[in-house]
């Protein structure tokens, strides 16, 4: 088999550390290329081209990341990840923690971490690599990356539900949701919802967002029966979709460009919180992209013409 085909088989495996690492989908498939270029100019072949790249991966991911928190501080309103749709790594054997672990909210957990805790406990926790392989890619020690564990553990737990919702419950749950929101039914959304629920959008200043998050059953039940139905009349469609490993929904325009995408994050068979990405810098790895500013202004219109 030659560089290219062992590549390959391992592309998925790479594409899905590095997005755990980083947060970002363009940034992750970046890291990958990166990763092929050097292992395509090695002149010896690694004993284990699976270590090899692992390790590759995970370094250029480190270096990304150490550079993007300093952009992040100067992100504009809420940063959330780029949403991703297919995790091309699958382990059937590990479906649920896979999915656990690109959900919103674990990657935001993970943001709390150094850039080298959260590649210690993505390579551990997530897939299961022995510490001689991690201490390689991260250039520590075992027993220095042991310590680095056991802290991001400490940490992600401390941020973790005390219940998680069956899979099949959450779908249903989804179901009602965008029933109760495609007919703007407040009680029906307000019932779905925790008491205190978050909805947090993301624009990055690069499209209309909110100015803070809206917190509370009843002002994000208002909101969101004011908004969509208002939406849907602008044309705007909703494409229930697993949003990073979860129920969520892409929203698109009258030619099929997508305008934000929902995720849904229910814990403990209520939704605790809310994620929407309308930053166009965020969602062009899944196609063409609106002009959120005009669809915000034609939405301003129908608004007015009900007043």
């Amino acid at each position: 088999m030659g560089k290219a085909e062992e590549f390959e088989e391992l592309r998925g495996l790479l594409f899905s550390i590095a997005y755990r690492i980083l947060g970002s989908v363009t940034e992750a498939e970046d890291a990958v290329q990166e990763t092929w270029l050097r292992y395509d100019a090695t002149a010896t072949r690694p004993v284990s081209v699976k270590s090899f790249l692992s390790a590759t991966v995970t370094r250029i991911a480190i270096d990304v990341l150490r550079s993007a928190r300093m952009r992040r501080e100067e992100y504009v309103g809420p940063w959330l990840p780029e949403p991703l749709l297919d995790d091309p790594y699958a382990d059937p054997a590990r479906a649920a923690e896979l999915a656990d672990s690109v959900s919103m909210a674990s990657l935001l957990l993970l943001e709390r971490l150094s850039p080298l805790e959260r590649s210690v406990f993505v390579l551990r926790e997530v897939f299961a690599f022995g510490f001689a392989e991690i201490a390689a890619a991260v250039g520590r020690s075992e027993a220095a990356c042991r310590q680095l564990l056991v802290r991001a553990r400490r940490h992600m737990h401390e941020g973790r539900p005390r219940f998680e919702a069956d899979r099949v419950e959450q779908r249903e749950l989804a179901d009602r949701f965008f029933e109760a929101l495609s007919h703007g039914d407040v009680d029906g959304l307000r019932e779905l919802l925790s008491a205190d629920v978050q909805l947090v959008g993301d624009g990055g200043g690069r499209a209309p967002q909110l100015a803070r998050a809206v917190a509370g059953a009843d002002n994000v039940a208002r909101l969101l029966a004011t908004v969509y139905p208002l939406m849907a009349r602008a044309g705007i469609t909703c494409e229930p979709r697993q949003v990073n490993g979860l129920p969520g929904a892409l929203f698109r325009v009258r030619d099929g460009a997508v305008l934000h995408v929902l995720s849904l994050d229910a814990p403990d068979g209520q939704i605790q919180t809310i994620h929407t990405v309308i930053n166009p810098d965020k969602l062009g790895h899944l196609g063409p992209v609106a002009d959120a500013w005009a669809i915000n202004d034609e939405v301003k219109r129908l608004r007015l013409r009900e007043r």
